[in-house]
């Protein structure tokens, strides 16, 4: 299929308009962001934490720490929604009311289970690592047993998906429109900057080129 299909809890109520459910434009925004929140009930409190994760075609990792209480809960396969942002643009609009924010963003719903599987999870290990910085795993040392037991890696389905998306100016009350008051859209981007070395590293090791050269899929630089 390639279109997600909108269930009672990914159906947009406000500004349906804004929806989208075409895998391509969902697979961009997740893999263009690396930060996730995912919330869930714990104790009959809500929680939300953030966390990195990674896509597999259809299926979410969620990367965290073994000691983690959220990561242990989840295990248990709970029920969760996990959301991700990207930040295009501040749109300031003539009037304080209709100011808002171009955005791209993606809301599933689904329950995590636990990947127990070593090869599966070194797999996921592998892509947490290259999404946030692609080639990065070839260069450094694996994970050994005892790190690999620390870590726990948590796999969502993605079945209730939805994005919402907003892009272009900013949309005045007509009469606001004769106002003497710039209106426009201030457009936001991520921006790495040159590479630190560590104190610690041999003055011979140079940055590699996706340090040198860092940007997210699909962003505009």
């Amino acid at each position: 299929m390639t279109t997600f299909t909108p269930t009672d809890r990914t159906t947009l109520k406000r500004l349906p308009k804004r929806g989208e459910y075409d895998r391509a434009a969902v697979f961009k925004i997740l893999d263009e962001a690396f930060i996730c929140h995912v919330g869930f009930v714990a104790d009959d409190k809500p929680v939300v934490i953030p966390t990195s994760y990674a896509r597999i075609d259809d299926d979410l990792y969620i990367h965290g720490s073994a000691a983690s209480r959220m990561l242990r809960s989840l295990e248990q396969g709970l029920d969760v929604c996990m959301t991700v942002t990207l930040i295009d643009g501040l749109v300031l609009a003539r009037s304080a009311f209709h100011h808002s924010i171009n955005y791209r963003s993606v809301l599933v719903f689904g329950t995590a289970h636990l990947v127990d599987d070593p090869a599966e999870k070194l797999r996921a290990l592998q892509v947490f690592t290259d999404h946030v910085v692609p080639g990065r795993w070839q260069d450094v040392r694996w994970p050994d047993e005892g790190e690999l037991k620390a870590t726990l890696v948590l796999k969502l389905s993605m079945v209730e998906v939805s994005a919402k998306i907003r892009t272009g100016p900013p949309i005045d009350d007509e009469e606001d429109y004769k106002l003497p008051v710039w209106a426009g859209v201030i457009p936001l981007h991520l921006v790495a900057e040159a590479p630190v070395n560590d104190e610690r590293l041999p003055s011979e090791i140079d940055p590699p080129e996706y340090a040198r050269n860092y940007a997210r899929p699909g962003a505009k630089v």
